[in-house]
């Protein structure tokens, strides 16, 4: 059975995606062990808070450099919320190096009359990659949960996976390149719809692993 490592860096709630998992038959295992990372078949990356201790703590356990070795080794890799920030290269919140996995930067969202920040609840997104194997089955336009003050800002557009719209500004919520995938929003607190996509990487998952 896959075996899919939920880094724990102290950054967030990680039983509920854990939770998430298990509802659609993963084996979610918590851990910070490089070891058990780099034996996994598959490597979630969540997290919630600030830029900069997230790096600290990926620093203080040694988490920089697996987490990169795993995202090379084109095993499937899922970060969440924070998880998908420390993948670029600084962050406008802190002055931490970031992963430097994907080039750009993460910006604050600009004031705007009207506009709340943090943008925080229900939202549409538009996905850019269709045939992504995260949005299969999923109704059009779907509607996931977010929580957040900062959004990724990639070099290459092409990354992008999915964009959302608050205010008058559009942003990038999701992005995949290869084996590697991203979302700013909370799949495990998103309904039908964020289980769907946690089935379809659970299934993902299954395909690169030989029986």
């Amino acid at each position: 059975m896959s075996v899919i490592a939920v880094v724990d860096y102290d950054m967030g709630n990680l039983h509920s995606v854990c939770k998430g998992l298990e509802n659609v038959g993963a084996v979610p295992k918590i851990t910070d062990s490089p070891a058990i990372i780099e034996q996994a078949d598959a490597v979630v990356l969540p997290g919630v808070g600030s830029f900069d201790p997230a790096m600290q703590n990926l620093r203080s356990r040694n988490l920089i450099e697996p987490i990169k070795r795993a995202i090379a080794s084109r095993k499937p890799f899922l970060g969440i919320c924070l998880g998908l920030q420390i993948l670029f290269e600084s962050s406008e919140e802190g002055v931490e190096p970031g992963l430097g996995v994907i080039a750009g930067k993460v910006r604050r969202f600009r004031s705007e009359p009207g506009l709340t920040i943090p943008h925080m609840g229900w939202n549409q997104l538009q996905l850019t990659q269709p045939d992504l194997s995260l949005w299969q089955n999923l109704p059009s336009d779907p509607w996931v949960y977010f929580v957040h003050s900062y959004y990724v800002d990639p070099v290459d557009w092409e990354v992008r996976s999915a964009i959302v719209t608050h205010g008058s500004q559009n942003v990038t919520a999701a992005i995949a390149k290869d084996n590697l995938m991203a979302v700013q929003f909370h799949p495990e607190k998103s309904s039908s719809t964020g289980l769907q996509m946690l089935s379809n990487f659970v299934s993902l998952v299954r395909e690169k692993v030989p029986a």
